[in-house]
């Protein structure tokens, strides 16, 4: 058997074996951003200069702010909630903020904020490996005392939110979390809940260029 014969043979062999190679599975997901057909509208100066300083900044447009850029009023209101929630002063951080994110999403089994956020909270935590374990089951991360309270609290308020009781609240506040702490858990959980449900109504597809951050 000549070389390329016995090259072309190991080839149909290794397909028979593991069937086809795969597909780059992200390889439309900069370009078919939902499931819907809804034409983009021109960006008002506030979400222009918005989208310029994410390319600065990120390098690139979060695939969410296109998805909601058919109607301006609804972008920004999404913007507005957004940087209130996750960028604004608060006693809970930017990485505490994002794992709220992750483990109410991996609940909900929500593909874009699982792929977006479980990147965010590789590159805030500098560990790829917690990024992971929040992404699949964050029951199975080392967590501390307080961040495991607090994604109880999370978790328990997206799968049962009538169940929450004086309980949760109070194993919170054992938690060294105030009053206020609490009303941000919720809110980031409760607005994260929200976003889940738009994104996996619509198969909201994330940027592909989160796949390989921070890992």
């Amino acid at each position: 058997m000549g070389k390329t014969a016995r090259k072309n043979h190991q080839q149909s062999s290794s397909q028979r074996a593991h069937g086809p190679a795969p597909s780059n599975a992200a390889a439309r997901d900069d370009t078919d951003i939902t499931a819907l057909d809804l034409p983009s509208a021109p960006l008002t100066p506030a979400m222009e200069a918005y989208f310029a300083k994410c390319e600065e900044k990120l390098g690139f447009v979060p695939n969410v702010l296109k998805a909601y850029g058919f109607d301006m009023a609804k972008l920004e209101a999404f913007v507005t909630m957004y940087n209130d929630l996750m960028l604004a002063p608060s006693n809970l951080s930017k990485l505490e903020r994002e794992m709220i994110a992750v483990a109410v999403s991996s609940h909900n089994r929500c593909y874009y904020c699982l792929v977006a956020h479980g990147a965010a909270v590789r590159q805030l935590s500098g560990d790829p490996v917690l990024g992971e374990l929040m992404v699949m089951n964050y029951r199975a991360a080392p967590l501390s005392p307080r961040h495991r309270a607090m994604l109880d609290f999370a978790v328990k308020l997206t799968a049962e939110p009538w169940t929450v009781d004086d309980e949760d609240r109070a194993r919170l506040r054992e938690a060294d979390f105030s009053d206020r702490d609490i009303w941000d858990i919720s809110a980031v959980a409760a607005f994260f809940n929200m976003s889940n449900r738009v994104a996996s109504a619509t198969d909201m597809r994330p940027n592909s260029v989160y796949h390989a951050q921070a890992r």
